[in-house]
């Protein structure tokens, strides 16, 4: 089956030919889609230097630059990633593998069973323990890492979902989707140490993505 990465980037020159790199020796012949929003550094000529294919989204907004990739992908299989070398892209292939035989529709990877203070701080940990909690208690979705940002699933399982968000709460809405429309399974990785500038507001975002939780079960 084809497969395309989703990686959705902001000034991340320093990272992104490394993801990359990774991506296409995991997977020969992954489509590779960076979604780049506005970038002011050498963001987008490394990538299309490096093969990928670049589009640039003028419109802020995490689940909007997904959105804008997602509509471009032509692979059978999605892979979605952050642009700041933080996911493992050896751990890609083996995913894959999972998915295909154990007829899952989607794999979100799980960054809190194997977290260290060094890649994963308490503060962090903390939140997301919080947000986890909420979605149990909302949705009866029980998930060990609710805010990860790494997804593989079916390009067709994914076209199914509606109403997902143009922000950071983009990362909720597909889970949330992926356990009411078919089978997610969680897998732990090493999260690694990010090196460029931290483009989520710790506690803006995280109140945010709280407080989305809340508005979508009254919604609803």
């Amino acid at each position: 089956m084809n497969v395309t990465a989703v990686i959705p980037t902001i000034n991340e020159e320093g990272t992104i030919g490394s993801v990359i790199d990774g991506l296409l020796k995991s997977v020969e012949g992954i489509e590779i889609i960076v979604v780049d929003t506005d970038s002011t550094d050498r963001t987008k000529e490394i990538a299309a230097a490096k093969g990928a294919i670049v589009i640039n989204e003028s419109k802020r907004g995490y689940g909007t630059a997904y959105k804008t990739g997602l509509k471009r992908a032509k692979g059978d299989l999605i892979v979605c990633m952050d642009g700041d070398n933080t996911y493992p892209t050896d751990i890609v292939k083996p995913l894959l593998e999972i998915i295909w035989m154990d007829e899952v529709n989607f794999i979100s990877c799980d960054r809190m069973t194997l977290r260290t203070q060094h890649n994963y701080t308490s503060l962090h940990y903390i939140g997301n323990s919080i947000l986890n909690f909420t979605m149990r208690l909302l949705f009866k979705i029980t998930l060990n890492d609710s805010q990860s940002g790494m997804w593989i699933f079916y390009r067709e399982f994914y076209e199914k979902m509606k109403n997902l968000s143009n922000g950071m709460s983009f990362s909720e809405d597909i889970k949330i989707d992926a356990v009411r429309l078919g089978k997610l399974i969680e897998v732990p990785i090493k999260y690694g140490i990010r090196i460029s500038k931290p483009k989520l507001k710790t506690w803006n975002d995280g109140f945010m993505n709280l407080f989305h939780l809340f508005i979508k079960r009254i919604q609803e």
